[in-house]
């Protein structure tokens, strides 16, 4: 978002209102160069139907058998979890035992966590997301294609959250019992205390056999943090007990003997072979920093959102011709060059989505629209002008030239409030909300691009001489 800021910043830049007019020579050449861009763009944007096409032209013979969408040019669009169906999930973090300071830095850790093990199970372009509501942190997974929301929940997993925690004192342990006999401490642990020695401290996992038992055990690997501090913890608490927690629930209770160093421990307890390997299969894969809990689960089926997606698109295609035919009437021959410019900008903005890429949703469809509408404010603004300088009896040269430039200021501030918007949007709302900015704000500049260069150089390649000839082309309204 900040570098397509950057990029109007630039275009303000430009000298619009005093620039030099092409000749029409040149413009001429120029809207031929666009003309033939936007065949690309077309057949870039839309391979399968460019294939429907050059298919049915005969004359193009042994040519027809290149298919462009089986080609370079075959990018599929990203498409949101409104229109291609899947699952959303939303889990809340507990940080609760993390410094204020260390928090986005944790949450950080457990969407990588979280996309790791995504990807493990094979689910194509997971998005996962860190949100922060007020003073909570939430985790939002989107699964695109994801039809069984229970199977979604199972291809994350209970994700394991592993702590090591140390034996209280008896004092300390005496006095927790005796206030929850009162009905304090309700949630408190009261034999063990947690370090800060968590799953995060975890290198590598692995499946080890006790030699005497062969039963099996998970040896674990920590970082080089993890060990200082495994160090430390296993020294001070010589002969007593440090418990090590799976999820929340105490699987081994070894008393410690001595100080261990070298960054090595093991995980004793009750598992079969087959538990074992799962579990260090869930480790490796990452253990959370921090515990999350499921709090929303949604699904959205295939067939929903394949008619949201031809809505959405019939909308589209209802409201673009109503603005051509619109501009068509209206405007005359500006009309037809805007329309024109906006179907060259169409075709530059669904690049744009593929190449980026833009996550199609629901929301960002409405936002591609809803730039279309502000494209065309612009060449009205640009009409206008045109018509008024052509009243005061300047030449159709003078009256483009003249039109533009003073049309720029009002274009550049209305563009300018709009992409504003779109930032504070982007940077502060939802999800949904980010996808709707994210297009608008790439539509707006696009569509500067295409109300002031495509526009501008299309009438100077159509110019015709003397005006009188061609007034009522030029002038608005119906009827003349």
């Amino acid at each position: 978002m900040r570098s397509l800021v950057l990029l109007f910043m630039m275009a303000v830049k430009t000298r619009v209102a005093r620039s030099k007019l092409l000749k029409p020579g040149t413009a001429r050449l120029v809207a031929t160069g666009f003309l033939v861009c936007g065949i690309l763009l077309g057949i870039f944007d839309a391979p399968a139907y460019a294939d429907r096409i050059l298919s049915r032209a005969r004359f193009f013979g042994k040519i027809t058998d290149f298919q462009f969408h089986r080609s370079f040019l075959a990018i599929p669009y990203r498409l949101g979890l409104d229109i291609q169906g899947g699952a959303h999930l939303l889990y809340q973090a507990d940080l609760g035992a993390i410094p204020s300071g260390e928090r986005a830095a944790s949450m950080d850790a457990v969407r990588d966590v979280v996309e790791r093990r995504v990807n493990l199970f094979g689910v194509a372009e997971p998005l996962v997301r860190v949100e922060k509501s007020g003073g909570d942190w939430r985790l939002s997974v989107e699964l695109a294609g994801v039809k069984d929301i229970s199977s979604a929940i199972k291809l994350i997993g209970e994700t394991p959250y592993l702590e090591f925690k140390e034996e209280r004192s008896p004092d300390e342990r005496d006095t927790i019992l005796e206030g929850q006999k009162k009905g304090e401490y309700p949630m408190e642990d009261p034999y063990f205390i947690p370090t800060k020695l968590t799953g995060r401290s975890i290198k590598k996992a692995e499946v080890i056999f006790d030699p005497t038992t062969y039963k099996p055990e998970i040896g674990l690997e920590l970082t080089g943090e993890g060990a200082q501090l495994f160090s430390e913890i296993t020294k001070k608490n010589i002969g007593k007990r440090l418990a090590i927690y799976l999820d929340g629930a105490p699987i081994s209770a070894p008393v410690v003997q001595q100080e261990i160093t070298g960054g090595k421990a093991q995980i004793t307890g009750a598992f079969t072979p087959e538990e074992a390997k799962a579990l260090v299969g869930r480790l490796n894969s990452g253990a959370l920093p921090v515990p999350i809990k499921l709090i929303a689960q949604e699904t959205v089926g295939a067939s929903l959102g394949e008619e949201s997606l031809a809505r959405s698109v019939y909308a589209g295609m209802i409201g673009f011709a109503a603005v051509a035919i619109f501009m068509i009437l209206w405007y005359r021959l500006p009309g037809m060059v805007a329309v024109a410019a906006l179907l060259l900008y169409a075709a530059i903005m669904l690049a744009v989505c593929k190449l980026i890429p833009v996550t199609l949703s629901v929301a960002g469809i409405a936002g591609f629209i809803l730039s279309i509408g502000m494209a065309v404010d612009a060449n009205i603004l640009i009409f206008e002008r045109m018509k008024e300088e052509m009243r005061a009896g300047k030449t159709l040269e003078e009256a483009i030239r003249e039109g533009f430039g003073r049309a720029w200021t009002s274009i550049r501030d209305s563009n300018a409030s709009s992409l504003i918007t779109a930032a504070i949007l982007y940077w502060f709302g939802a999800s949904i909300v980010r996808g709707f900015a994210l297009t608008l704000a790439i539509g707006v500049l696009v569509s500067m691009f295409s109300a002031i260069s495509v526009t501008r150089t299309l009438l100077l390649a159509i110019m015709i001489r003397p005006l009188q000839r061609v007034r009522f082309l030029f002038l608005s309204g119906i009827a003349k």
